[in-house]
């Protein structure tokens, strides 16, 4: 990353004091003294330790657009935009402002007090203005939470990107969920734990030549297809997501499994079979079925479970702070989303009367499939800004990178939880 030439201020690049000091002065009460990240501000100016990772306010639009916008969704609207870069680590420099942020010593919020200083410091700093457009990549939600028109409008925000995206990032089977990590072999991929992972629902389902899958949320077919093709399952896979299902359609005729794949763009509440199937999967879609109505949703997960069928949900799971990710995850990738701890869902799932048999928890194993993705990211980023534009694909960087972080620092975990029905 490049500082930013010095303005008509006359501080010369480097230089410690002007607007960046005074920024840092605005920030002590939130971050701690001494302050855990170095800024550098559009002056060229500079503040905070020198071995701190570097932050450039490159912009005095940043500052109008956290005092119109305070908090993580402003913060992240400005990195978007590209009005604050992180030098080097972009992921130590979120661990250390998470640190300070976390620790007693620090404010949550700015107090009255401090929004006057703030204001005056941005009049005085000339970033006084209009609210700020907000960057590209914003949700657009209508109508009532968990409708079905809502929900699809949710899936096609994420999940219709464009397939050529997800292909760029993604291992060859197109899986998009955390994979199972079996080896430390410099040779042994991404694409290698996710076949192992797939592998392990499988085997924790117990399929078998004419098993009869049912394939809730099924993603680009990852599961589906090996279902199919490796333990030759008939499968009834559900996606709301229209490039998802032309794509799953296309790849089973490519593999000769047309036969055995049924895809069907269709709301899981719409699907009407119900007693036959030997086994249902639904893989990280769990989470965007919603608060209130999961109890409903796990009872149909159990009603189209033949007596002695299996059931693998493998879904993230979140204490009670933020079920929904937070504001950035809530408004660019992720709306209507909501985590619950896992005992939670397991409770849930209990009272649909499905036994619960085995928990595995799988925190660790997304950090790494979540880091593999990132670094996809960033060797390919020139593709990547080509396909999408720069700021989406600076959207995905922060995502990819809090996202893991989350996942290391346990604020965040996955697990596959494994339940039957009871033969009748």
């Amino acid at each position: 990353m490049t500082t930013t030439q010095s303005t008509a201020s006359g501080t010369a690049p480097g230089t410690t004091g002007g607007a960046a000091e005074r920024l840092a002065e605005l920030l002590r009460p939130l971050l701690g003294d001494p302050l855990p990240i170095r800024l550098t501000a559009w002056d060229g100016s500079s503040s905070g330790p020198a071995d701190a990772p570097g932050v450039q306010v490159r912009s005095r639009d940043a500052l109008r657009r956290l005092l119109w916008n305070p908090g993580e969704l402003g913060l992240a609207e400005a990195y978007i935009a590209g009005e604050i870069e992180v030098d080097g680590d972009l992921g130590e420099g979120l661990a250390r402002i998470w640190q300070a942020a976390r620790s007693g010593a620090v404010g949550s919020s700015l107090g009255l007090r401090d929004r006057i200083r703030a204001t005056a410091l941005a009049v005085s700093l000339g970033a006084v203005g209009p609210r700020p457009a907000p960057p590209d990549g914003r949700a657009a939600l209508s109508g009532a939470l968990h409708s079905k028109a809502r929900d699809r409008a949710v899936i096609h925000h994420h999940y219709d990107l464009s397939n050529d995206f997800y292909a760029l990032l993604l291992d060859p089977s197109m899986a998009y969920s955390c994979a199972y990590w079996t080896s430390e072999d410099p040779d042994y991929t991404l694409a290698d734990a996710q076949r192992d992972k797939l592998d392990l629902v499988c085997r924790k389902l117990g399929l078998e030549q004419g098993s009869r899958l049912l394939d809730i949320g099924c993603g680009w077919g990852s599961l589906t297809l090996h279902a199919a093709r490796s333990y030759g399952a008939k499968v009834t896979a559900l996606t709301l997501s229209e490039q998802q299902h032309a794509y799953v359609t296309a790849r089973a005729a490519e593999l000769g499994l047309a036969g055995q794949v049924d895809v069907q763009l269709r709301d899981y509440r719409d699907y009407p079979t119900q007693g036959v199937h030997d086994a249902v999967s639904t893989i990280e879609m769990g989470e965007h079925v919603g608060k209130d109505t999961y109890p409903a949703f796990a009872r149909m997960l159990r009603a189209h479970l033949r007596p002695g069928g299996r059931l693998l949900v493998q879904q993230m799971s979140r204490r009670d702070r933020a079920p929904g990710g937070g504001a950035f995850i809530e408004t660019y990738i992720a709306p209507d989303m909501h985590m619950r701890p896992v005992g939670d869902t397991v409770a849930l799932l209990e009272d649909a009367d499905l036994e619960v048999r085995e928990v595995q928890a799988m925190r660790e194993h997304y950090a790494r499939t979540i880091d593999a993705w990132h670094d996809t990211l960033e060797q390919r980023w020139d593709e990547f800004t080509a396909l999408v534009g720069e700021q989406t694909a600076r959207v995905w960087r922060l995502y990819l990178v809090g996202g893991a972080l989350a996942f290391r620092e346990r604020r965040m975990g996955v697990d596959q939880i494994l339940a039957v029905r009871a033969a009748a």
